[in-house]
């Protein structure tokens, strides 16, 4: 989808770029706690059953850095599913995730479908009700790097104005 070719020729120093070549279909980015065994599953039984190439991490460890295998499995992918869910935003590893998928969409093209799983999005994108809660305790733990803070914000504001789903819209 995304792939160029390396036009860098003999007779010139130049070098181009590369994008990385894609792995997966779909990147499942979610807050294990809320979502890994109900909605998550779910979606990933499907996904899997229809032959889409799916990443999701079920042996990852707890931590606030996102390993590289981790940042390589988003840019590998076509696709990243953003599921948010209450507590989506008091993880520094899922609002990381989120800081790389919407670079890598801007870097790549990299399509991204957000899902809002029992949260409104409008919770999301104003930071809201337990968003509200969850950026309090981030701005005391990370007083001293307030930026990363408003990166986080700046994307979930992004992400929240993208066409997505809704889980608690009803259908007519």
């Amino acid at each position: 989808m995304h792939k160029a070719a390396n036009m860098a020729d003999s007779s010139s120093d130049s070098v181009s770029f590369t994008p990385p070549r894609e792995k997966y279909d779909v990147f499942l980015s979610f807050r294990g706690v809320d979502t890994r065994d109900t909605f998550t599953s779910h979606l990933y039984a499907a996904l899997v059953r229809k032959k889409i190439d799916t990443y999701i991490d079920y042996k990852l460890e707890r931590g606030d850095k996102i390993g590289p295998a981790l940042l390589e499995a988003i840019e590998k992918s076509k696709l990243s599913v953003v599921i948010f869910s209450k507590d989506y935003a008091s993880s520094t590893w899922c609002l990381d995730e989120l800081v790389h998928i919407l670079g890598c969409k801007e870097r790549y093209g990299q399509t991204v479908i957000p899902i809002f799983y029992g949260i409104d999005p409008s919770h999301v994108r104003k930071q809201q009700g337990s968003y509200a809660d969850a950026f309090a305790h981030l701005e005391k733990r990370f007083k001293d790097n307030l930026d990363k803070v408003n990166k986080w914000r700046d994307a979930l504001k992004e992400a929240a104005d993208m066409s997505g789903f809704d889980t608690s819209s009803k259908r007519r």
